[in-house]
């Protein structure tokens, strides 16, 4: 947590954004895993820790947006919960600590909504994502689950994103320090790489670092040697000398502000051929698009930078042919680079989903492109400092998508298919660094950069 000031002023800011109705705040309740006393790690829901700090479960919080007042939801433990957790704070505590004056139980949570309703009050609320605020929010608000995320405040939910976009001094410290924890995870499976092992040791060695410095990996690990399928969470293959093996993986910390980094790398250490060929572009176009960071700089500009640079490169290597502008307008690039070059990163590896792309990557200035590849763009806003990136070309050969475009003769002025042909099995590359965007430019979050040239990254590989 941080002190009750920060929260205080998060919610005074609030206030200051909308002057009508309530605002309410569902906190997350545990998961059970396979049966209701065994639950996977308990994750408080990120605007409810924005604005109230409180990594409980059990607990909702509501804003009067037009007397001020505050109320915290929750309830007190009761003896037969307390041989089981220990003594805990009562509720009255934990809303002193975030500087809430009024506190109710949480069982009247429905019985206060429903009261304000019937005032004729408007009740703010966000889109949920776990089942059981639906059926919650169904009961108090009379909206059916598949309603709500098309019924949630918009007002609210562009207040809150305007405030989350720009991180405060205290959130950027938090950053930095999972961005080295995502360091020692990734330096650490670089190293201990080798041939014979499998996957899933790394993985696992890669978890282990994030559980012990922080809390848990931000997402589940992404390690393959297949790396054209972009979640790939199977880790079962042995690691074999010369394929390349993608690691993507960050940490999320107690705080639970997250890091999200991506290393590629060849098993046995070396580059060679056409992969240290094809690698060397995805790091041309890593770095020459965080150069591109800086306020008032377009993100949708810098996503379509890196795909300049890459046509161009796989124009040289002999995959793409014709006009760079021209195959970059039609799509012909995102047969090789189908993904976004970035997302929002914070309480959130990407930040603020749940609370919808179209608010968070988007706004009145940009809209999203229905064409194929641009429009997996996560974010295309105009750049604020204060803002956290992630900067994450690629390059991938799928060959279900590249049989179908020549079986339908998508891009034939602008792709060579043959010659991909040789290239099926190769896997993919991608680089992903952190970005923090500054009033002059960017630096790159963290102690130090994760190693990312081939030099570098043979380095570390051969170390004993």
């Amino acid at each position: 947590m941080f002190s009750k000031e920060i929260y205080t002023e998060r919610r005074q800011a609030l206030k200051s954004k909308l002057n009508k109705g309530i605002g309410l705040f569902m906190g997350n309740r545990e998961a059970p895993c396979n049966y209701a006393g065994n639950t996977y790690h308990f994750r408080q829901d990120s605007s409810f820790l924005y604005y109230f700090g409180l990594d409980e479960p059990d607990l909702a919080a509501v804003i009067d947006f037009e007397t001020g007042q505050e109320i915290l939801f929750g309830d007190d433990v009761s003896m037969d919960a307390v041989v089981w957790t220990g003594p805990l704070p009562r509720t009255q505590e934990k809303a002193d600590r975030i500087g809430v004056r009024y506190t109710r139980s949480r069982g009247s949570l429905a019985e206060y909504i429903c009261g304000e309703k019937k005032k004729g009050r408007t009740v703010h609320f966000l889109p949920p994502y776990r089942s059981d605020n639906m059926i919650e929010l169904m009961d108090m608000l009379d909206i059916h689950p598949d309603d709500q995320k098309g019924k949630a405040s918009e007002a609210l939910i562009r207040a809150i994103v305007s405030m989350r976009m720009i991180k405060q001094p205290e959130e950027i410290e938090q950053i930095d320090k999972a961005c080295d924890l995502g360091y020692a995870m990734h330096f650490t499976a670089m190293k201990m790489a080798k041939p014979g092992m499998i996957e899933q040791e790394l993985a696992g060695i890669m978890e282990g670092i994030a559980v012990s410095g922080g809390y848990t990996p931000s997402f589940p690990i992404i390690l393959t040697q297949n790396g054209e399928v972009m979640h790939g969470h199977s880790h079962q293959q042995v690691l074999a000398e010369g394929r390349l093996l993608l690691m993507d993986a960050g940490a999320e910390l107690q705080s639970h502000y997250c890091s999200d980094f991506t290393r590629t790398i060849p098993v046995g250490g070396a580059f060679t051929g056409i992969g240290k060929d094809l690698y060397e572009l995805v790091l041309k176009a890593n770095n020459h698009c965080i150069g591109m960071c800086a306020p008032g700089v377009s993100f949708k500009d810098v996503h379509l930078m890196a795909a300049r640079i890459i046509t161009e490169g796989l124009k040289d290597i002999g995959l793409m042919k014709g006009d760079t502008e021209e195959a970059v307008a039609a799509g012909a690039h995102a047969a090789f680079f189908p993904t976004g070059l970035g997302h929002n990163m914070g309480l959130d590896v990407h930040d603020m989903e749940d609370l919808g792309e179209q608010y968070v990557g988007y706004d009145h200035t940009v809209a999203r492109s229905p064409q194929f590849g641009l429009k997996s763009l996560r974010m295309a806003r105009v750049l604020e400092a204060g803002n956290v990136m992630t900067v994450e070309p690629g390059f991938y050969v799928i060959p279900t998508l590249l049989d179908m475009w020549k079986a339908d003769g998508h891009n034939a002025a602008f792709i060579n298919f043959e010659k991909c042909k040789a290239l099926y099995g190769f896997g993919g590359i991608r680089i992903e660094d952190d970005v923090l965007i500054t009033p002059r430019g960017h630096r790159l979050l963290g102690s130090r950069r994760l190693p990312v040239t081939a030099e570098e990254i043979r380095k570390v590989m051969q170390m004993p």
